[in-house]
């Protein structure tokens, strides 16, 4: 799916290249490594360095194929699940919740398939969704994977190395390294398609190209830790890509959440964090 974003900078998800490739070994999964940026300084990541990172973070990201049911009525036995999206996701506790993007899981009730990193296919469904600030939980069965540790994107400067995780359509699982730009773009945003349902009011911005697929993947800073959630990246008028892309800040995953579940730790503190400590 092609979204394009209802501003005056008419920004949207698009496809992008790369500088350069790698493959990096993790369980059942071969990470391709795209770097559209090169961080500054002593941001710089070496081989080694990103091969540890993404063996670290690699088994909290899930990938989702999201169907839609149709029947008579929400009682009725011939309902069948009928595939409308696909995207990314990422573990966030052991009890087997995934959050993903909004756009990515359309609404509530929605059934959905995740490909763990152990390479087996696990059943669920979307039990949270807030499109207004494109986020959305899932709860899978007989699942409990390895969940995210929560950083605080608030803790970046300009410049930092982050990475994500996804898989863009037609493409393997994909490791993208990049720069933060900012904490903030400014403007709110929303979707052209689903007559503006899905969207964000602000987001982090990144010095990084990724593609349709990767919505809903898990942002880290250099140290692992979740920052964020890619949403969208963003491409000018002419629709040539400019190698910048939108995340939701972990404070307002973190917010969301908690309202929905019983969380503890990082996550309950994250929303009041006042330091950068740690």
């Amino acid at each position: 799916m092609h979204l394009r974003l209802i501003i005056p900078a008419l920004l949207g998800l698009a496809l992008a290249g790369c500088d350069a490739t790698q493959n990096v070994d993790l369980e059942s999964r071969n990470f391709n490594v795209q770097q559209t940026s090169v961080p500054v300084g002593d941001q710089v990541a070496s081989t080694e360095q990103v091969a540890g990172l993404v063996r670290k973070s690699g088994p909290t990201y899930v990938t989702l194929v999201v169907s839609e049911k149709f029947g008579a009525d929400a009682a009725s036995t011939r309902e069948r699940g009928t595939p409308v999206t696909s995207g990314s996701g990422f573990v966030v506790d052991s009890n087997g919740y995934v959050m993903t993007a909004a756009h990515v899981a359309k609404r509530k009730g929605n059934t959905v398939s995740a490909r763990a990193a152990n390479g087996r296919l696990y059943s669920g469904t979307v039990v949270a969704i807030q499109p207004e600030n494109d986020m959305a939980l899932v709860k899978l069965r007989g699942f409990s994977g390895k969940p995210v540790t929560p950083g605080d994107n608030q803790c970046l400067a300009k410049g930092n190395m982050v990475y994500s995780l996804g898989r863009p359509h037609a493409q393997g699982d994909t490791a993208r390294l990049g720069e933060f730009e900012a904490a903030h773009f400014g403007k709110q945003v929303r979707y052209a398609g689903n007559n503006g349902k899905f969207g964000y009011p602000d987001a982090m911005v990144l010095r990084m190209s990724t593609q349709k697929g990767e919505s809903g993947g898990p942002l880290f800073n250099g140290s692992g830790q979740l920052v964020g959630m890619i949403v969208s990246t963003l491409y000018d008028g002419a629709g040539q890509p400019l190698n910048l892309a939108h995340a939701v800040p972990v404070r307002t995953l973190a917010g969301f959440l908690c309202t929905e579940v019983s969380c503890t730790g990082t996550w309950q503190s994250l929303p009041s964090a006042s330091s950068c400590s740690g």
